[in-house]
């Protein structure tokens, strides 16, 4: 499933996005709240990428992969992804990963938006939930300005680099105003 933002296209992950998504990962700024880790082989990161991918063929995928380029020059900057629950709780939950050098430019924003509205408009789900490390304000400031609401503190859930972080969760329900 293609999505596009005003700058962004989101195509669904294939094994040719493997290498940039490997070198992606592979930078410390990325994965420093990251609980995959940085893959030491590019093996690693085929292994993590092959139910993902595998999912993308499915009519009606349990998890939702995307890289994320510029309209401008197709240059990839990212990935995003979506998990989605059964059908009995009608809600997702959203990442996205923007390189570090386009940070503070509002394409991580634009991103969640448009996997909101993916959520929403495309799969009629109820509600849609990220989370993020207490320290990470950036993600933080990315939920509230796609609309989300910080809903609680989950308590040394995410582990990183042999250590345990807290996370705060935020989520947008079907009726809530979007912006």
């Amino acid at each position: 499933m293609n999505l596009s933002t005003e700058r962004l296209i989101l195509s669904p992950l294939t094994s040719e996005a493997i290498p940039e998504i490997h070198r992606f990962h592979c930078n410390p700024l990325v994965a420093r709240y990251n609980t995959i880790g940085i893959p030491q082989h590019i093996s690693m990161t085929e292994a993590l990428l092959a139910p993902v991918i595998a999912q993308q063929s499915k009519e009606k995928p349990d998890f939702y992969g995307w890289t994320l380029r510029l309209k401008s020059d197709h240059r990839f900057i990212g990935e995003a992804g979506m998990s989605v629950s059964n059908n009995r709780f009608e809600s997702a939950e959203i990442h996205y990963h923007i390189e570090p050098e386009l940070w503070g430019k509002g394409y991580a924003t634009e991103v969640a938006r448009e996997l909101i509205r993916f959520a929403f408009e495309d799969l009629k789900l109820h509600r849609v939930q990220a989370g993020a490390a207490t320290e990470n304000i950036g993600s933080h400031r990315v939920m509230e300005k796609a609309g989300m609401t910080r809903e609680g503190l989950r308590r040394k859930i995410l582990p990183i680099r042999g250590e345990w972080y807290d996370n705060y969760t935020y989520a947008i329900l079907e009726d809530d105003p979007r912006p």
